[in-house]
């Protein structure tokens, strides 16, 4: 499924979505929600979510951070461009997943979701009600431009993520039919209800293809107020939303304004934020978790500190690969490398030992490989024997270890050396050299925060040692954007999210389809064949211990092809905002639910405005 804010397969003949059913004709089921894994929670009928108040006040402003050099385009589903912080929330979707299940969606805009029994297409029929913020109905003639659109002009990530959609037809003006082709495929019916749907009658006017600095016309909970392009912009709540009593939208967006100021690097916008510019933050750097907050507005309760658990899969932090540059693309040289970053004094100088080292491409989930292949896991690998490297069936991935003490042990040092002297790279006038081409090894780790140059300076510092000329270079975000969709780099530092439903967004992810497209997310330029049979063996997987299996196959195969420097992942959220909000009593288990279910409470913000 879709990597969403919470995080976020396929099939037999029978129906394997486990939704409870509103009617049934023939081998047809119409329903409010679909599960890949599960009954959905919430019945028909249901009123709310379990983890927002209804009585939610609105109003207030919050005032929030974006990092760069800025935006220069407010429109988010096109390759060009850097779009603003928040833009998504002018737009709605077909259905939305709530914060406390992983793979289950609700109707938003579509009032029920009918699907036959072989999953072969999916019908969705439009809350009549539905509006564009212009007052004009929103109709199936919208959702169909809308597929075809983004996925012919769109960002390529659309042509692959529906790459599976044979058709989409207008069956009238608030039926809107989606037929599949190719294998069964689970994830296809629940995956169309997460597609934006964009006003038809808007952009038969303007090329969709080219940024813009016009406020789009949406049908969300917000629309664009004001902008000061590479400097801010603001969104006001829509009054007369007309997605604002439906069910999965009661207790949400609850804050009428919401304005963004940017800051060019992390180190300022903490300084931003201490000084009371802005409102909230969330801390991803364990040194300034630790250290940076400690001011007298902490203890005196007028900024609070929190850390709240999850149970969202970790992904993969890393450092990734560039296999598509010669000297990345024998995996001897890559698994060398490995052994020249020290996690463990990372983890004790530089993150307080906040962190659990990352050893899976599904980490902290079941999805997660572990041990050596066994049961349904090994029958799915045997016929790939051969084709993968043997260590997939005779030996349990690891990642090289250290003493903490800040000095590679020399056995690390050795077995890279022995390593790249395999893949014909050797040490020669204190350069490792190939042998046969007589290139120096030169890389470069591409960074889009300096607060990283910390972690990757011991890193360079440990490749010198092998006579490696590594260097680093911190750029904007505009620059780190294009260079990251044209695959223009080294070495990048980035996280591969995953839900606990994998399915068609892996073929972004890691097939030979996707390595030289721009913007997709195979950033290792992953060219496998095992790789691209496997992610089609876990989009095809007719049930969730097939997907189980299938999946921590796939993330086997990719370990041993050594694309990353693993990195590490902490199971929750460390967060930081000033006193001047409520929250529901009951937070989800996928997500804080910051700013959507909480509220400006005005007895706290008095009192902070009268103390700060």
């Amino acid at each position: 499924m879709m990597r969403t804010a919470a995080y976020i397969v396929a099939v037999t003949v029978v129906v394997l979505f486990a939704a409870p059913v509103a009617f049934a004709q023939g081998d047809t089921t119409t329903t409010h929600a679909l599960d890949l894994v599960d009954e959905p929670k919430y019945g028909p009928g249901f009123s709310r979510f379990d983890y927002v108040n209804p009585d939610a006040p609105k109003g207030g402003r919050l005032n929030l951070a974006a990092i760069g050099t800025g935006f220069d385009n407010l429109h988010p589903f096109i390759l060009k461009g850097v779009s603003a912080a928040g833009s998504g929330l002018v737009y709605d979707t077909l259905t939305t997943q709530p914060m406390d299940e992983f793979s289950a969606e609700y109707g938003l805009l579509a009032e029920t979701i009918e699907v036959p029994a072989d999953n072969s297409w999916v019908q969705f029929t439009l809350r009549p009600e539905a509006r564009w913020h212009d007052g004009v109905p929103l109709t199936a003639d919208d959702v169909v431009w809308s597929f075809e659109i983004l996925t012919t002009q769109g960002h390529p990530f659309y042509g692959s993520y529906y790459g599976s959609v044979a058709s989409a037809e207008a069956i009238d003006d608030h039926t809107v039919k989606f037929t599949f082709s190719g294998e069964p495929n689970r994830e296809l019916p629940v995956i169309m209800g997460q597609l934006p749907i964009l006003p038809k009658h808007y952009w038969e006017e303007r090329d969709f293809t080219e940024t813009t600095l016009e406020p789009p016309l949406g049908s969300g909970p917000y629309k664009i107020k004001e902008l000061d392009p590479g400097r801010s912009i603001t969104y006001e709540r829509v009054e007369d939303y007309w997605g604002q009593d439906v069910p999965v939208n009661v207790g949400h967006y609850n804050i009428d304004i919401l304005h963004y100021d940017y800051y060019r690097d992390t180190t300022v916008a903490i300084e931003a934020f201490k000084a009371g510019e802005y409102d909230f933050r969330s801390e991803n750097i364990s040194k300034e978790w630790a250290t940076a907050y400690n001011i007298p507005a902490l203890d005196q309760g007028l900024l609070i500190k929190e850390f709240i658990p999850h149970e969202n899969p970790a992904g993969m932090q890393a450092f990734w690969f560039n296999t598509r540059r010669d000297k990345f693309a024998d995996r001897r040289v890559r698994e060398a490398l490995n052994y020249l970053f020290d996690f463990e004094w990372s983890n004790e100088n530089l993150f307080y030992n906040t962190y659990t080292r990352t050893t899976s491409y599904f980490a902290n989930s079941e999805l997660a490989s572990s041990g050596l292949p066994q049961g349904l896991e090994l029958e799915i690998l045997e016929p790939f024997r051969g084709r993968v490297p043997d260590e997939v069936f005779s030996e349990v991935f690891t990642v090289p270890q250290t003493d903490g003490s800040g000095t590679i042990p020399r056995e690390n040092l050795r077995a890279a050396r022995e390593l790249l002297a395999a893949a014909g790279w050797e040490v020669q006038d204190q350069k490792l050299t190939n042998t046969a081409s007589g290139e120096v090894m030169q890389l470069e780790f591409l960074l889009i925060s300096p607060s990283f140059e910390r972690v990757v300076a011991p890193v360079i510092q440990n490749m010198e040692r092998l006579g490696i000329e590594a260097t680093m270079r911190t750029v904007d975000t505009s620059q780190y954007v294009n260079r990251l969709d044209s695959f223009d780099y080294d070495i990048i530092v980035t996280t591969q999210r995953q839900s606990v439903s994998p399915g068609n967004e892996q073929r972004d992810d890691w097939t030979t389809e996707y390595a030289d497209t721009p913007g997709s997310s195979n950033w290792a330029g992953v060219r496998d064949p095992v790789v691209d049979e496997l992610v089609e063996l876990v989009i095809s997987a007719p049930d969730r211990e097939t997907l189980i299996a299938t999946t921590r196959a796939l993330d086997r195969v990719l370990l041993w092809g050594h694309y990353t420097i693993p990195h590490w992942n902490i199971p929750g959220f460390r967060i930081v905002y000033w006193n001047k909000f409520s929250r529901p009593e009951l937070l989800p288990s996928l997500s804080h639910g910051f700013p959507t279910i909480w509220w400006v409470d005005e007895a706290k913000l008095a009192r902070l405005e009268a103390e700060r």
